[in-house]
């Protein structure tokens, strides 16, 4: 026997049904538990684990069944693609969500939702729930790089988008860690200035979050999408040695580096040329639908320690002149395009990030480089990529289907004894005129 609440909420386009829920409580100074008693119903005969029921919650929260099924995510029917939602729950804008009562609301967006372009808010891949969305009245450029990459969504697809928006932001956060000497019109320069806005010196222990990272460099992981993503510029990295050299120049433009050559090491667009260029688009991890707690009465949240990770990466944020790159790599949705699904098994996690940004050590050994100069050494492969998937592909592309479960590549983290000690000089990272 259910009983209707007496305030009638609508659900936000989008929200998990654990945060309509928890709003419905809130509203009605009720404890969430004995709500969800009253929507929940049992798996199966004998089973006390229980799972939401769309009829139950239409009568208890007094909505059309229709509308749940629009917006709840567990209840969507038809199911959407959910490869192109994220697996993890987060905050919208902050301005939309203010017209829905009863506390945050918690949505699972589109890969593709970076920026509330009607209020020029950033909200940015999922972080620390409770951190402040910064505006963007003073960075256009952020709220232009997301019609870009709206435009960019529907020529290529969710599939091919999600992994060459991913993989520039790999690129620009591994530049941001390399990069000593910028020249006028480098794109670091802009991350730099862009930063200042988003974290102010000073400021980091509050204003500090690896997403307003990802804003900084947002435009320029965009563009760079824009070649890495469409088939005619991958076929290109793939081809001979002038498609390579086309395909360097363009890059090179998009990122302002003038007369811009791939390197062997530390250069992670050398490694995507030889490596990732010619395979089939990257696909999340997970997906929200798989979820052990999908349509249950929890979610996955961020870890409990999280805040104080951000803390710790906002000392060394400021400590190591504003470098933002690590904190980047080091972020939970970046992981896809770090360890991709043919990537090398490496045991620690910063091994993948070292490979992820250099040639093969067999590419190297074979040119017999000198490991000094390993960084200045031009990579060009002599011959064109077999690649079986570009000989067949066409726009949009679909997600690669896997006929069995990712295999497990490694990769664990550090322990504190095997974390190496840095030293970084004082005014090491500056700009040329």
């Amino acid at each position: 026997m259910v009983s209707r609440l007496p305030i009638t909420v609508p659900p936000a386009g989008g929200e998990i049904a654990v945060s309509y829920l928890t709003r419905l409580a809130t509203l009605h100074e009720m404890p969430f538990d004995v709500l969800w008693s009253q929507v929940g119903a049992a798996r199966a005969k004998g089973n006390a684990t229980r799972r939401l029921d769309g009829d139950l919650l239409a009568c208890v929260a007094s909505q059309p069944r229709a509308r749940l099924d629009r917006a709840v995510v567990e209840l969507r029917d038809p199911e959407p693609d959910w490869l192109a939602l994220r697996h993890e729950p987060q905050r919208g804008c902050r301005r939309c969500d203010a017209r829905h009562p009863g506390g945050p609301v918690l949505r699972l967006l589109p890969h593709h939702a970076y920026v509330c372009t009607r209020h020029r808010i950033w909200i940015g891949p999922p972080d620390q729930h409770d951190h402040p969305q910064p505006g963007l009245e003073d960075l256009p450029e952020v709220v232009a790089a997301q019609h870009r990459h709206l435009r960019l969504l529907a020529r290529l697809g969710p599939a091919a988008t999600y992994d060459a928006v991913l993989t520039g932001f790999l690129i620009c956060a591994h530049r941001w860690n390399f990069t000593d000497i910028a020249f006028d019109g480098d794109a670091w320069l802009d991350w730099v200035r862009r930063a200042e806005l988003l974290i102010p010196p000073g400021t980091e222990t509050d204003t500090f979050s690896t997403s307003r990272l990802f804003a900084a460099t947002y435009p320029d992981a965009v563009a760079l999408a824009e070649v890495i993503g469409p088939l005619h510029w991958r076929r290109r990295a793939a081809g001979g040695p002038d498609d390579q050299r086309a395909f360097a120049a363009e890059i090179g433009h998009r990122l302002g580096l003038h007369d811009y050559h791939p390197a062997l090491t530390k250069d992670p667009i050398a490694h995507w040329i030889e490596q990732d260029c010619h395979q089939p688009p990257s696909t999340p991890n997970t997906d929200y639908r798989s979820l052990r707690t999908f349509g249950g009465s929890s979610f996955v949240k961020p870890a409990k320690d999280s805040d104080n990770k951000r803390r710790l990466a906002a000392y060394w944020f400021a400590q190591k002149h504003r470098r933002g790159g690590d904190a980047m790599l080091h972020h939970r949705s970046l992981n896809p395009v770090v360890i991709r699904d043919w990537s090398h098994k490496k045991e620690l996690f910063s091994g993948a990030l070292i490979t992820s940004s250099e040639t093969s050590f067999e590419t190297r050994r074979n040119l017999d480089a000198d490991p000094r100069t390993e960084h200045t050494t031009d990579y060009l492969r002599p011959e064109p990529a077999p690649s079986p998937y570009l000989d067949t592909a066409v726009e949009p592309v679909d997600w690669p289907l896997r006929t069995e479960p990712r295999p497990p590549v490694g990769a664990r983290p550090s322990f504190p004894n095997e974390r190496p000690k840095h030293f970084f000089p004082r005014n090491r990272l500056r700009s040329a005129t």
